[in-house]
């Protein structure tokens, strides 16, 4: 990959150009109608936001004048922020990193990409994650690629994020669910729209974007192009930390459109990367994707029926992760290739049985195989190029799904749902204590919210319960107590969580609060250095938890150009069978910032305030990362500053870790072992120092 480095970053550079040079008259010739898939009026609610995204004005894009420093709640239960918007601290080129800014959410990192969001203390396939409607699902056993180091945010439009089990129609989903997603419209008459993006920061980092989007009334095609690099970054004390990478992406999309109530589109995603790891004897030199997908649309078809949609996709991952590519002094050059075939599908009926309720019906089904092979680099007598690929899992579900939003009246409104999945695996290892055994799972979930506005507030209160199948890295990679396979051993996991709270806005004033509390029977845990006879060995056992929380934020407009905002995140999680408590469960955060904006200019400052962490499980916690011991808190202050030219153009520059403050992360991983030729090992993979970056941002 390296050597066309320089050649797609000069392809990057020609097309920001053209971009820029575009003439705006005939830009604005593109003139979006209202989006074709914008519902009934009830979409108004919470339910109806499970739908397609809002449609958008007839302007062309408006780029948002400020930096998102931490999104608030604006719905019950619901976060949703413009991924494209400078945010700050300025975020690794993927879905984790983006990610970190929302209240609640953290980040295990483990180079300079690639990181595992953690939401209320739960990581991994505890988080449901989408994109644009696909569950991605990485290969690598060690989850060096998790599904968000295949999203490059700047070629998603909004994202979204449910908190709790508090939606159905997405998957089971015990800590929550995020939603990539992009946007859709129907052209009015023939046109096209520009959007690019350039990003230059401290540590050689480069990131660039390109989107072309044109069309009449009955077909549209888009194309969307990203390109990712970073040196080394370094901590406060200036220590360089293996973490450099590249990546990139390209996206096609074409679509039908015969009516403002029809849409058929087909689309295909190619990307590929690598990244060094400071956590680890080995780094990716391989992160490939490829992506096709077909999607229909029908709204407003008529009576009860007011859409249908279809969505079929196919995910293929192929990983590569070695110990010569990105690191110098292998004595044993290996490479280990896993790869995954994701196979899925999604049809869903809304249904208006009445002029105030809302219905969705549907199903959806997914199968995924995962294979492996290892050996020495290419051209070797051993090489992992020659060996063939061997099967050592395979994994089913098919569900159905139901979700009602009912509006009593004008302030109250009631929104439940019923889910049901019939989950099937199969150990395909030949050398497996479970060697082609299979198992079957019938999991239930489902919720019920009720929901009053009031005085400009809505305030609410919900009660849902998921069951999660463990997953491929729980029963395949990992042993049980007792057993070297953990295949029959565990049992799905079952969250009941209580979600209440209350959103307001009143003048100048605005705030959300969200509070939760858990009961998580079959919680599955991943314990290191689990003694079996002789052996220290990394084992997955079921016990059962209590977690509880939750995340308040409050900000204010003064003197007509300031905004000040403060938000709070806090999560404890007890470890009931064993006593004490959870691992890999943040510490309290905080962040205050202040924000300025006359006219076209506009600037900010942003204090993160992170405490100890004094509540730890050594050696306990999830298939991502186990607890290594207490924690140091730690205050990162940042500023930032911007222009705006107009509608349409503009530029954001700021300054991460101002005071250059030596820090890590509670449950980022550890440096001790990686033992990398070059570089100091620290206990946890230290957090970049001073940041200096740089955006501009263009769209016509």
């Amino acid at each position: 990959m390296k050597n066309y480095s320089q050649t797609r970053v000069l392809k990057l550079a020609l097309m920001l150009s053209m971009a820029l040079s575009a003439s705006p008259a005939l830009a604005q010739e593109a003139t979006p109608a209202h989006d074709a898939h914008e519902g009934h009026d009830l979409r108004a609610t919470p339910a109806a936001r499970n739908g397609s995204p809002p449609a958008e004005t007839e302007e062309s894009p408006t780029l948002a004048p400020v930096v998102i420093t931490a999104p608030t709640m604006e719905a019950p239960l619901e976060v949703q922020f413009n991924p494209k918007s400078p945010q700050q601290p300025l975020p690794s080129n993927d879905g984790g990193a983006l990610l970190k800014a929302v209240p609640g959410m953290s980040l295990i990192r483990k180079g300079g990409t690639s990181g595992d969001p953690v939401f209320r203390g739960m990581a991994a396939s505890r988080l449901n994650i989408l994109l644009d409607g696909e569950q991605i699902l990485g290969g690598c056993g060690g989850r060096m690629d998790p599904p968000t180091a295949y999203i490059f945010p700047d070629s998603y439009d909004r994202v979204r994020i449910i908190k709790g089990p508090q939606s159905v129609i997405y998957g089971p989903a015990s800590a929550g669910t995020v939603l990539f997603e992009r946007k859709h419209e129907r052209f009015q008459k023939p046109g096209f729209r520009v959007n690019s993006a350039l990003t230059a920061a401290s540590f050689g980092r480069v990131d660039g974007m390109i989107g072309l989007k044109g069309g009449n009334e009955t077909i549209y095609a888009e194309g969307i192009y990203t390109h990712a690099r970073s040196d080394d970054y370094r901590d406060g004390n200036g220590k360089s930390v293996h973490s450099r990478y590249e990546r990139w992406s390209g996206t096609g999309i074409i679509g039908l459109t015969p009516d403002d109530n029809t849409r058929i589109e087909l689309s295909a995603v190619n990307s590929d990367g690598e990244a060094a790891y400071a956590d680890r004897g080995m780094d990716g030199s391989r992160f490939r994707r490829e992506n096709y997908a077909a999607k229909f649309e029908k709204s407003r078809i008529n009576g009860w029926l007011d859409k249908a949609e279809a969505h079929l996709w196919r995910n293929y991952i192929d990983h590569v992760m070695d110990n010569y590519s990105l690191r110098k002094g292998a004595m044993m050059p290996m490479a280990n290739n896993p790869d995954r075939e994701t196979l899925g599908g999604r049809f869903a009926l809304t249904l208006l049985p009445s002029e105030n309720t809302v219905l969705t019906l549907g199903s959806d089904v997914q199968t995924n195989e995962h294979t492996a092979r290892s050996g020495g680099p290419g051209g070797t007598a051993n090489s992992y190029h020659d060996k063939p690929r061997t099967k050592d899992a395979r994994f089913r579900n098919m569900a159905l799904f139901s979700e009602l939003t009912w509006q009593a009246s004008k302030q109250d409104r009631l929104i439940g749902g019923l889910r049901f999945d019939r989950w099937w695996a199969k150990d395909e290892r030949l050398t497996s204590a479970t060697a082609k055994e299979e198992r079957r799972e019938t999991l239930t979930g489902g919720f019920v919210r009720y929901e009053r506005e009031f005085n400009g507030a809505t305030a609410y209160a919900g009660l849902g319960h998921s069951e999660r199948a463990p997953d491929f890295w729980e029963i395949i990679n990992k042993e049980s107590v007792a057993s070297t396979s953990a295949f029959n051993a565990i049992k799905p996991e079952k969250t009941t969580q209580l979600d209440v709270g209350a959103n307001f806005r009143s003048g100048d004033w605005q705030g959300f609060a969200s509070l939760f509390y858990g009961k998580i029977n079959d919680y599955i845990l991943i314990e290191s250095q689990y003694a079996k006879g002789a052996n220290r060995v990394t084992v997955a056992r079921n016990v059962d938890a209590t977690t509880w929380g939750g995340e308040a934020g409050v900000s204010r407009q003064f003197l007509q150009y300031w905004k000040a905002s403060a938000s709070v995140a806090a999560v404890r999680g007890i470890n009931d069978s064993d006593g004490g408590v959870l691992g890999q469960i943040p510490p309290l955060e905080g962040r205050v910032a202040l924000d300025w904006q006359q006219g076209a200019w506009s600037g900010g400052a942003l204090l993160r305030l992170v405490a100890p962490q004094k509540h730890y499980a050594r050696n306990q916690g999830n298939i991502v990362g186990q607890d290594l011991g207490k924690s140091s808190g730690f205050g990162v202050f940042s500023l930032n500053g911007g222009y705006r030219w107009n509608k349409t153009a503009q530029i954001t520059l700021g300054v991460d870790n101002l005071f250059n403050k030596t820090y890590a992360e509670f449950i980022s991983k550890s440096g001790e072992a990686s033992m990398i030729q070059g570089y100091d090992q620290t206990t946890r993979v230290n957090e970049p120092g001073r940041t200096w970056w740089l955006r501009g941002q263009v769209g016509f």
